[in-house]
């Protein structure tokens, strides 16, 4: 026969029931606790591990960027040397180049001076004494004059260049310009210009003759005056 449910049986049900759910309870609490333990070490990991990814990324990239630095500055280094070298060599080449230029100057100087006098005695002008590379120091117009001839009282004054430009053309207009002021002593003088070169293109050579200036070019073993007839020379 069954026995009555009595209050003490509920109650002890509940008391039972109650520390039944405490204990699941307790340990749902303890897993939570746990779980979120492992979370946090598992995000603590990561975290450390994104730091030290940060970290190796941080050293790679400054070993990368000292790399870079290494091979700009030796880049550099050898560029400098590369032009320091260029400079040399067009230094060095200019040099040559002047010598060069300088002594077939002095080569058509050497060849235009006896030939003075049988040219412009040619031209109607007689001249009697030459002058190599005539100079003037005077005032502040200093000033040089490859030949110079002198007859009476007209003179020549040439130009030689290895090579003439149009540019050495307007340089000896400013020349015979300025030529009174820089030797008085042919201060009424009726001065007259001509320029001479191994090498004179005939744009240059009518740019001279325009001018009013003689051309002198070389012919044969000599050098003559190219002008013709119609000619008029400019005296100065």
């Amino acid at each position: 026969m069954t026995s009555p449910v009595t209050i003490e049986n509920i109650y002890e049900l509940f008391r039972i029931s109650q520390q039944e759910a405490d204990r699941r309870a307790d340990q749902l609490a303890a897993e939570s606790d746990r779980r979120a333990a492992e979370s946090d070490r598992r995000a603590a990991e990561a975290e450390q591990r994104a730091e030290q990814r940060a970290a190796e990324a941080d050293r790679r990239a400054a070993l990368l960027a000292a790399e870079a630095d290494r091979r700009a500055a030796l880049l550099a280094a050898e560029a400098d040397q590369r032009i320091k070298k260029l400079e040399r060599t067009v230094e060095n080449t200019t040099r040559a180049v002047n010598a060069l230029t300088t002594r077939w100057g002095r080569f058509v100087e050497e060849l235009v001076r006896p030939a003075v006098v049988r040219m412009f005695q040619e031209k109607g002008i007689n001249v009697t004494r030459t002058f190599l590379r005539m100079r003037s120091e005077t005032g502040n117009m200093p000033m040089e004059i490859d030949v110079f001839g002198v007859n009476g009282m007209s003179a020549i004054a040439v130009e030689c260049k290895s090579r003439l430009s149009t540019d050495d053309v307007d340089e000896m207009c400013e020349r015979l310009n300025n030529l009174k002021q820089a030797f008085p002593e042919y201060a009424n003088y009726r001065i007259f210009g001509a320029v001479a070169g191994i090498e004179v293109d005939d744009n240059v050579g009518r740019y001279a003759y325009q001018k009013g200036l003689y051309v002198i070019k070389p012919s044969g073993e000599t050098v003559e005056i190219v002008n013709d007839e119609k000619f008029k020379a400019i005296a100065w």
